[in-house]
């Protein structure tokens, strides 16, 4: 399916890139996780069948999108899909998101749920983020003990400095080494297409200001140890399918298990077995045939 690359000024100045492909009624939005970008939806976005029309998007500072101000939580993420959407004229859409980008996906539909038919979320951080335990002298997480500000992230040893390493001196092999400790551990995509992902990865300028985002995400009526919840997750009343890999190393079950649990009868939870945090990868068949069947 041809994919064409596009991109929008939206209303606070940023410029956001997008890619767009098939046609039809049925309209899905696609919103990527941290260290991608709308590249790492390609596969996906090639196998859906033609008769539904994909818009994915950059996030700020992803990508060919701007990144001209910083942001500081998911939210600020959500608001710019408003004025993408407004922007571009669509509603009524599917919307998806992997990873970082379900967190997204699930502030937007709380805020504007008139916009969303259905939800679908791969990978999702949880209802209460993504909080990032203080390290001891060994790089071994204190269980309890939470990093708060920018600038503690900023100096995470473990999970933060080498990726910004890896990005400041464009080295994809580090980058390479890091993915498949955690998210390629099993399987790998075809070699030159890696390489375009690998190289995408690059593109992030935000990293420092995600991690703190996804720490300050939380949507739960409850404290998770960094911020009180919002309790906007009580906003969700759409049909949500909950999809998650058997062996994510990036994303516990349990916070698949508690989007399920805490958005409720609305929601549906499918463990795919053999998959990891990137089922686009692990299990493309079953992640397409779960999304068109949702859809349809």
């Amino acid at each position: 399916m041809d994919i064409e690359i596009k991109s929008v000024e939206i209303g606070n100045g940023e410029t956001i890139s997008y890619r767009e492909s098939g046609e039809g009624d049925k309209k899905l939005v696609l919103v990527h996780g941290n260290m991608t970008s709308s590249k790492h939806w390609d596969l996906v976005i090639e196998n859906l069948p033609k008769n539904i029309k994909v818009y994915a998007i950059d996030l700020r500072g992803f990508g060919n999108s701007s990144y001209n101000k910083p942001i500081d939580s998911l939210k600020d993420f959500s608001e710019d899909l408003k004025m993408f959407v407004d922007k571009i004229g669509i509603k009524d859409f599917y919307l998806a998101g992997w990873s970082t980008g379900g967190g997204v996906a699930m502030q937007f539909t709380a805020d504007y749920s008139e916009y969303v038919e259905k939800l679908i979320l791969v990978e999702s951080v949880g209802v209460k983020g993504y909080p990032i335990f203080k390290k001891n002298e060994k790089g071994e997480p204190i269980i309890g003990e939470f990093l708060k500000t920018k600038e503690e992230v900023a100096r995470d040893k473990v999970q933060v400095v080498p990726i910004l390493n890896a990005y400041k001196n464009k080295d994809t092999n580090a980058l390479r080494k890091i993915w498949e400790m955690t998210i390629y551990n099993h399987n790998k995509p075809e070699e030159n297409r890696y390489k375009e992902y690998l190289n995408d990865m690059l593109t992030q300028r935000n990293l420092v200001d995600v991690d703190y985002a996804l720490m300050n995400f939380n949507i739960s009526n409850e404290h998770n140890g960094v911020v009180m919840g919002t309790g906007d997750v009580s906003k969700i009343n759409i049909p949500t399918l909950v999809i998650q890999g058997d062996r994510d190393l990036v994303v516990p079950k349990s916070m698949a298990e508690g989007i399920n649990e805490t958005i409720g009868d609305n929601a549906k939870l499918v463990i795919l077995k053999d998959s990891g945090h990137s089922p686009i990868i692990d299990n493309l068949d079953k992640l397409i045939n779960l999304m068109v069947n949702f859809i349809e």
